[in-house]
C-alpha cells in the first residue's frame, strides 16, 4: 500500500511537471508555482516514503544520528518551501484579478523565479534553526523513536535538557512558517474577495473564482493537516494521533495537489491528457515493432 502510494506520488507530480513544462499554453506565472510545487511535493515524499519502506522491509530499523537530522533537515525545509510557495501562488492570483491588463508586467519570469526562490531560502533556514536546536540537545538512555521517520517531538521526547526555552524556540519557528505563511494567503484572499464581490456580473465572479477554487482547497488540506500536527499543544497520549495524521501529512497531501488541479483545471486536464495520448501511442508503437521482430 505504501509503496503503491509512493509511486502513485511520483507519477502524479512528474505528469504535472511534464505537462507544464511541454505545453506552451502553460507557461504562465500560476503554472510555474505549480510546477515548483509539485517538484518539492515530490522531493518530499523521497525523503520520508523511500526510508519508511526500508523500515517496513527489514529487520533492524535502526537510523544513525547524523541520517536522523539530515532526514529533518530536508523534510521540514521542503515543507515550508510548500507553504510559501502557496503563499506565491495567493499573490500570483491576486496580481491576476486585481491588475489583468498590468499582470504580464507585474509578474514577470524574474519575479517568479526570485519568488520561488525566496520560498526555498526561507524554508530551509527555518529548518536548519529547528535541526539546530533539536540535535544540539543532550539525549538520555532511551533512543527509540516513536514515529515512523525523525519528527521533531519523539526526537526531543529523548532529550533530558528539553526545557520550556527550547520548546518556545521550536513553537515560534514552526508557527512562523505556517502562522505566517496562511496570514500572508489570507491577505491575498481578503483583497481578492473584495474585488470579487465588487464585479458587476455574476459570471466574472464566477470565473474569478474558479481561478482560485483549486489553491484554496489545496491550502485547507495542507495547513488543516500540519497546524493539528505541529500547532497544538503536546501531551505523552499525542503520539499515536501525531503519527496517524502524520501519514495522512505526509502520504495525501503530495497526491493532492496534482489530483486537485487536474480534476478541476480545463487547461491542466488538456495537457495531461496530450500527455497520456502521446505516452500511449508510444507503448502501442513498442509493442507493435516487437510484435513485428518474432
Amino acid at each position: 500500500m505504501v509503496f503503491f502510494s509512493h509511486v502513485t506520488i511520483l507519477a502524479a507530480n512528474v505528469a504535472v511537471m511534464v505537462a507544464v513544462k511541454l505545453n506552451h499554453s502553460l507557461h504562465i506565472p500560476m503554472y510555474f508555482f505549480l510546477c515548483g510545487l509539485s517538484f518539492s511535493e515530490t522531493c518530499t515524499a523521497m525523503v520520508i516514503i523511500p526510508r519508511m519502506l526500508v523500515d517496513l522491509l527489514s529487520d533492524s530499523k535502526s537510523i544513525s544520528v547524523f541520517e536522523c537530522a539530515t532526514q529533518m533537515f530536508f523534510f521540514f525545509g521542503l515543507s515550508g518551501n510548500n507553504c510559501f510557495i502557496m503563499a506565491a501562488m495567493s499573490y500570483d492570483r491576486y496580481t491576476a484579478i486585481h491588475n489583468p491588463l498590468h499582470y504580464s508586467v507585474l509578474m514577470t519570469r524574474k519575479i517568479c523565479f526570485q519568488l520561488m526562490m525566496a520560498a526555498w531560502l526561507v524554508g530551509f533556514l527555518v529548518s536548519m534553526c529547528i535541526v539546530t536546536i533539536v540535535f544540539n540537545l543532550s539525549f538520555c538512555d532511551s533512543n527509540t523513536i516513536q514515529h515512523f521517520f525523525c519528527d521533531i517531538s519523539p526526537v526531543v521526547c529523548l532529550a533530558c535538557d528539553y526545557t520550556l526555552s527550547y520548546e518556545m524556540a521550536i513553537f515560534v519557528l514552526s508557527a512562523f512558517v505556517l502562522v505566517g505563511s496562511f496570514i500572508l494567503i489570507m491577505i491575498s484572499y481578503v483583497f481578492i474577495g473584495s474585488i470579487v464581490m465588487k464585479m458587476p456580473s455574476a459570471e466574472g465572479r464566477y470565473k474569478a473564482f474558479s481561478t482560485c477554487s483549486s489553491h484554496l482547497t489545496v491550502v485547507c488540506t495542507h495547513y488543516g493537516f500540519a497546524g493539528f500536527v505541529y500547532l497544538r499543544p503536546k501531551s505523552s497520549d499525542s503520539f499515536r494521533e501525531d503519527m496517524l495524521m502524520a501519514v495522512t501529512y505526509t502520504v495525501l497531501t503530495p497526491l493532492l495537489n496534482p489530483i486537485v488541479y487536474s480534476l478541476r483545471n480545463k487547461e491542466m486536464q488538456i495537457a495531461l491528457r496530450k500527455i497520456v495520448d502521446s505516452a500511449s501511442r508510444f507503448i502501442l508503437q513498442v509493442v507493435n515493432k516487437r510484435t513485428l521482430n518474432i
